[in-house]
């Protein structure tokens, strides 16, 4: 009898035994399968994806960058509709989200218009004229939505300004008094030319001014031997003013004499507020251009990762430039060689490439954008896009559209939610991931949606916009004929 019993026995401890086996392969298999999961999507904190109403101005990692690029000249970045500006007093005139998407349009229809059509030039007595009644929305240079300033000294004594920075303009102005014609309202001091030591007028005969052509898009005019100039944005906004030199301060101790600007005493248009613009384009009378001698046409931004952060831009090489950098091949684009080219070649969504012929992408071509929130694919690469991530979120519920965004959630029964990693795919090889936060456009926790939108037509230019670039370090090295990145490099 006792056989039996020890056979029992031994079956037992073999089943117990294979039981644990077998549920030590499934644990194993189940923790995979998270840290792929983990590897491929961003699992967050609905709450976290909404911006906070207090200003994060002690950023750490803001202040380190700082004082670890000691050798360039380091400017804060701020939302300009957020805490942290203090343009944003009045929040009641703070824009909706589809303003705010509309105007990304109209800016978005400028550079297409820009880019895909010949540029048309008028006298500015001309302009003066047209330009209190109605300019196209399609022509002319471009600004709409660029949400983003920085604070500049300019003058001597000297004045901070608060301007609008944007690598799709060329031509840095502000509003001066004594405002002959009209200013809009702006929240610091209008600029007073007759009050600084170092202001001087460009004369109307000088090879100077007739470079104004190139940077506006207009022929400049004459007053009394001063040169005019006269910019007009596809949003019916407008600058017509003196060209001058002054003295500009980016820091206390970076100050450079005879920077070229425009002084206007006609101004009109959305820029909350600002007192004007940072050109950053490619045309010489752009700020990179002027001040290429010191810095070597070599400028960095990181953007941060909503509008409670602040973020910076970067002049100059650093003495120790960041080995995460990895960079790009700087193109031209043309009938926009102001702008700034990259080309893609593939779009990656979680662990997928998704299927789009290189072809695509190189036949409209790319350009990077700090003024565009939303990026602009090919419809045929929008299209995938969205079909790739819609299949990733079915379990999350589908709700109205915004504007111009169609793929759009309802998040506030969660408290957390996962979504697919995304990257982009450049030539010589580089493979760079959005950060978490460049992904989704935050309206409310009821109304998260898919930051990407489509052009109207695959020869549309592409635009790589300020929401993909969220917290990342973007690196122009013009000098060198390419752009990098680096992830998590501001808050």
């Amino acid at each position: 009898m006792a056989a039996p019993i020890s056979s029992s026995s031994f079956l037992m401890r073999y089943i117990i035994c294979c039981s644990g086996f077998l549920c030590l392969i499934l644990c194993s298999l189940e923790k995979g399968f998270a840290l792929e999961e983990r590897e491929h999507a961003h699992t967050v904190e609905v709450n976290s994806l909404l911006p906070a109403t207090t200003c994060s101005s002690s950023s750490s990692s803001t202040k380190g960058h700082m004082s670890e690029h000691a050798s360039s000249s380091v400017l804060k970045v701020i939302h300009k509709h957020g805490p942290c500006s203090r343009l944003n007093k009045h929040k009641s005139k703070t824009p909706t989200h589809a303003q705010i998407l509309q105007q990304d349009q109209t800016r978005v229809n400028s550079i297409h218009s820009r880019v895909n059509s010949k540029k048309q030039t008028k006298s500015v007595d001309d302009l003066r004229q047209s330009a209190a009644t109605t300019i196209p929305a399609q022509s002319g240079s471009v600004v709409g939505s660029g949400n983003y300033i920085v604070n500049v000294g300019l003058g001597s004594p000297k004045k901070q300004l608060s301007l609008i920075f944007d690598t799709g303009s060329d031509l840095t102005w502000t509003q001066c008094r004594p405002c002959i014609i009209s200013c809009y309202k702006q929240k610091e001091p209008i600029f007073d030319p007759s009050f600084s030591a170092s202001y001087t007028n460009v004369s109307c005969t000088s090879a100077t001014c007739s470079q104004l052509t190139s940077a506006t898009g207009n022929t400049p005019g004459c007053d009394t031997s001063t040169c005019i100039y006269d910019i007009q944005y596809g949003d019916q906004s407008f600058s017509i003013g003196y060209f001058g030199k002054e003295k500009l301060s980016l820091t206390n101790t970076d100050v450079f004499d005879g920077f070229l600007f425009g002084c206007g005493q006609n101004n009109q248009g959305l820029f909350g507020g600002s007192a004007g613009l940072l050109g950053l384009g490619r045309n010489p009378i752009s700020l990179v251009e002027q001040l290429a001698q010191k810095y070597n046409r070599f400028f960095s931004y990181c953007l941060p990762s909503t509008s409670s952060s602040i973020g910076y831009l970067s002049f100059g090489k650093s003495d120790g430039s960041s080995n995460a950098v990895k960079f790009t091949t700087l193109s031209t684009v043309s009938q926009g060689d102001s702008f700034y080219g990259i080309n893609v070649v593939g779009i990656n969504v979680g662990e997928t490439k998704l299927p789009i012929s290189a072809s695509v992408f190189s036949s409209s071509g790319t350009i990077i954008d700090s003024g565009t929130v939303i990026t602009r694919l090919p419809p045929t690469a929008y299209s995938a896009l969205k079909a790739a991530f819609r299949q990733a979120m079915k379990s999350y519920p589908l709700t109205e559209a915004v504007s111009i965004l169609d793929t759009c959630y309802d998040f506030s029964s969660f408290k957390t939610v996962s979504y697919p990693k995304i990257s982009f795919v450049f030539d010589n090889g580089l493979t760079q991931d959005l950060d978490a936060t460049g992904i989704l456009y935050v309206v409310s926790a009821d109304q998260v949606c898919l930051a990407f939108a489509g052009n109207e037509d695959d020869s549309y230019i592409g635009i790589f916009g300020n929401v993909q670039q969220k917290r990342l370090q973007v690196v122009y090295d013009i000098a060198g004929g390419q752009i990098g990145f680096a992830p998590a490099a501001c808050p």
